[in-house]
């Protein structure tokens, strides 16, 4: 499984809850790891919900590479301007997190200088992503997902980060009400309560 903190971004600090890196997120990672060459010091990094942006931001920041601001997109525009100011002046790289895949700015001075930052997106996990992310999910638990888990569950999971952290949670608690070790019926059962019955029972 592929964290954080290996030399694709190195010089990083690891992070207690590591972030799985993969292909919906490994350009975020090297471009996190030198802010160096962002155009006026600034990026913009977006993506779905439970994606990992604000353990990046916060990672990011922790770094000492620069500060970041998550849930930009909810800040006062004319504030958030000051703000990108105040880096400018500072010389320091500044990281603004939003959520979704679109981020409209009205007020002209601001759009004009984040149109021209580096934008970043996490995108949809592949199937070796997606099985990190259950394998993930799992290990914070200390959940044994039992043999076979990977095999039957990521091609009948959906590609959602919020989905799959879901899936593994229904999972544990499956587990836990039956007080049985994770076996085909638990998954299937799983992914029928997360994403319905048609989805778990896919062949």
């Amino acid at each position: 499984m592929s964290q954080i903190a290996l030399p694709l971004a190195q010089g990083l600090p690891a992070d207690p809850a590591s972030i799985v890196v993969g292909n919906a997120n490994a350009h975020v990672a090297e471009a996190l790891a030198d802010p160096s060459n962002w155009p006026f010091g600034t990026a913009i990094l977006m993506g779905p919900a439970r994606a990992g942006k604000s353990l990046l931001a916060r990672w990011f920041e922790g770094a000492g590479k620069g500060s970041a601001i998550d849930g930009a997109d909810n800040w006062d525009e004319t504030e958030l301007f000051h703000r990108w100011n105040r880096a400018r002046e500072q010389d320091e790289a500044l990281l603004l997190v939003a959520d979704g895949d679109r981020w409209d700015i009205t007020l002209p001075d601001l759009k004009s200088r984040l149109g021209a930052a580096l934008h970043l997106e996490i995108g949809t996990p592949d199937d070796a992503m997606l099985a990190d992310l259950i394998q993930s999910h799992a290990t914070r638990r200390g959940l044994a997902l039992g043999e076979g888990a990977l095999t039957y569950l990521v091609p009948r999971a959906t590609r959602s980060f919020a989905d799959i952290e879901k899936l593994v949670a229904m999972i544990d608690r499956l587990t836990l009400e039956r007080k049985a070790a994770p076996t085909q019926g638990i998954w299937r059962d799983a992914l029928e309560a997360v994403q319905g019955p048609e989805q778990a029972r896919l062949l």
